[in-house]
């Protein structure tokens, strides 16, 4: 098979791969669209030590669950973290800090940028009918932003302040402009500020247009400036969200988090099926869409997602029809 690979920072092409063979209970999938996220970005900068094909956001379709042929055929989405079942942190319920995980297209596992990937079925969840390929790509982003909510009390008069608007900010202002009345967002381009206008959530194009000072700030930038920003924003006794993988380390001050008494929160991967249930209610993430490229365009669709102010590129293995009529 053909697949994108990373190697010494450097993506290219990889041919006659051998196709993957799945186990019992594990699942067999082809993909149909993958999305290219901000972490596959910071993997070609030297984020984490990674050789091999990236790649985790997907819909796809399975082709063969050995002794669960029931599986075969369905339009998946996936966990990304692959657990042991067995250390102390799987035996407490924490099985996305499992000790020995392996995590889909980061870690010790070969990721979705393929013609075939494997997972195990235990973390498939099933795309139901009322959601097109295009939203279903989503779901794993998604769900990284509705693991907040599991984290920080957001209420409809919560103040929240996303910095940074792109791929990840911008779904994170539609989604939890669900529950917060108060939702703001700093945007640099024109492009991003537009679409925040369409969604109806507003923007400051820098952070000193405005001295209010916030109660939930989420960083999103990937940049390490981001995080001192989130700082100089939030309130006392606030929450500071870090949603950004860095490939560089941060430079802080340590005494206002101290005397104002700051909640800083890690936040990674989320819950699907709170996911998976918001788009059956309607939700459109396809209007954040950027750009598309077929596989045999991927490193291209890599050189544009790297661009400022572009959202989400999406890699199409199937060759769809895209109908952009209600984007911008």
């Amino acid at each position: 098979m053909r697949a994108l690979w990373i190697e010494n920072r450097h993506i290219s092409f990889k041919e006659n791969l051998p196709l993957p063979e799945p186990a019992i209970g594990e699942a067999l999938i082809r993909p149909r669209l993958a999305g290219i996220c901000g972490t596959d970005i910071q993997l070609s900068k030297d984020y984490y030590e990674f050789c091999g094909i990236p790649g985790h956001e997907f819909v796809g379709e399975v082709i063969d669950a050995p002794e669960n042929e029931e599986w075969t055929g369905r339009r998946v989405v996936g966990e990304i973290n692959i657990s042991c079942e067995k250390c102390a942190m799987c035996l407490q319920g924490l099985n996305r800090h499992c000790e020995q995980r392996r995590v889909l297209g980061i870690r010790n596992q070969a990721g979705v940028f393929a013609e075939r990937f494997v997972l195990p079925i235990r973390n498939l969840h099933v795309v139901p009918d009322t959601i097109d390929d295009a939203d279903a790509v989503y779901v794993e982003p998604l769900a990284a932003i509705l693991r907040i909510r599991e984290q920080v009390n957001i209420e409809k008069q919560t103040s929240v302040l996303i910095i940074g608007a792109g791929k990840l900010g911008l779904l994170a202002a539609l989604a939890l402009k669900q529950y917060s009345n108060n939702i703001c967002v700093i945007a640099f381009y024109e492009y991003q500020r537009q679409l925040l206008s369409r969604i109806g959530v507003e923007y400051l194009e820098h952070l000193r247009e405005n001295r209010q000072l916030w109660d939930v700030v989420i960083d999103v930038t990937g940049s390490p400036s981001g995080f001192n920003d989130a700082l100089s924003a939030v309130r006392p006794q606030g929450s500071v969200v870090v949603k950004s993988t860095y490939a560089d380390t941060i430079k802080t001050h340590l005494s206002r988090i101290v005397v104002d008494e700051i909640s800083i929160i890690g936040s990674r991967c989320g819950p699907f099926a709170p996911a998976l249930e918001l788009l059956s209610q309607g939700l459109k993430p396809l209007l954040l869409t950027h750009s598309v490229f077929e596989f045999e365009n991927a490193i291209e669709a890599f050189r544009c997602a790297q661009k400022k102010g572009v959202t989400k590129v999406i890699i199409d293995f199937a060759r769809l029809e895209w109908n952009f009529t209600q984007r911008l």
